[in-house]
């Protein structure tokens, strides 16, 4: 009785994987099972599971016995490991072969292993993607900064303004100074009076007498025409 049953399963899983499956003896073949990965590029090659089964004298009233590999030849996928996956892959799908006891149940069990391993690939592109995004969201951040400056608190603002009106301070002081110098120096042209040290740091010394004796002598020419000379 069950060995008709084992027949007639693996000529319905024939015509349902007419070239995905693959026999290794009378009781036994492989089954490549193609995974959908998110965010597959449609041009890559697809990724592969290889399921092996094998039918004990009983089954289906007992489990058939299983193994999962990597086809030969073809690239690993770097979110599945094996064998380091394998134990939690076949464990992931007990439930549903206690649930198929008694009846065929390889087809049932190849779509419970694609969505557990999707599942397990998936779990770890999303990790993935989310330390990408924290360490993105890390730099935008920090760009951010550049622009917003060093935060404002008391002590910095009190320490800003102590600044600021030091600075007032001595730019007031210095515009008092300018105006003072040149309200003195306005004061000298306009009486005429410089002292002997100011002539003389000047360079002016001998020309100041110099030039009252030529006033002087000017003078006097003119105190000495007459009117019709």
């Amino acid at each position: 009785m069950g060995r008709e049953e084992q027949v007639e399963e693996r000529e319905v899983l024939d015509s349902i994987f007419p070239d995905e499956i693959a026999d290794i003896s009378e009781t036994s073949y492989r089954v490549s099972i193609a995974l959908d990965i998110p965010g597959q590029d449609e041009d890559a090659e697809v990724p592969n599971l290889v399921l092996t089964v094998a039918y004990p004298e009983s089954y289906p009233d007992v489990a058939p016995n299983l193994d999962i590999t990597f086809p030969q030849n073809v690239p690993r996928l770097p979110q599945l490991s094996l064998p380091e996956d394998k134990p939690h892959l076949l464990s992931s799908i007990d439930e549903t072969i206690t649930e198929s006891m008694g009846q065929a149940m390889v087809f049932t069990l190849i779509s419970a292993l694609k969505e557990s391993a999707e599942l397990l690939i998936g779990e770890r592109l999303n990790e993935v993607q989310a330390e990408k995004d924290k360490e993105a969201a890390k730099a935008e951040e920090a760009e951010n900064a550049k622009f917003h400056g060093e935060a404002v608190t008391r002590e910095s603002f009190l320490a800003w303004r102590a600044g600021f009106r030091g600075e007032v301070e001595r730019e007031e002081e210095e515009r008092r100074k300018v105006e003072e110098e040149g309200k003195s120096r306005k004061v000298k042209i306009e009486e005429g009076k410089m002292s002997g040290r100011e002539l003389w740091e000047r360079g002016l010394v001998g020309k100041v007498d110099e030039e009252e004796e030529g006033e002087e002598d000017a003078l006097k020419g003119v105190e000495g025409l007459k009117v019709g000379d």
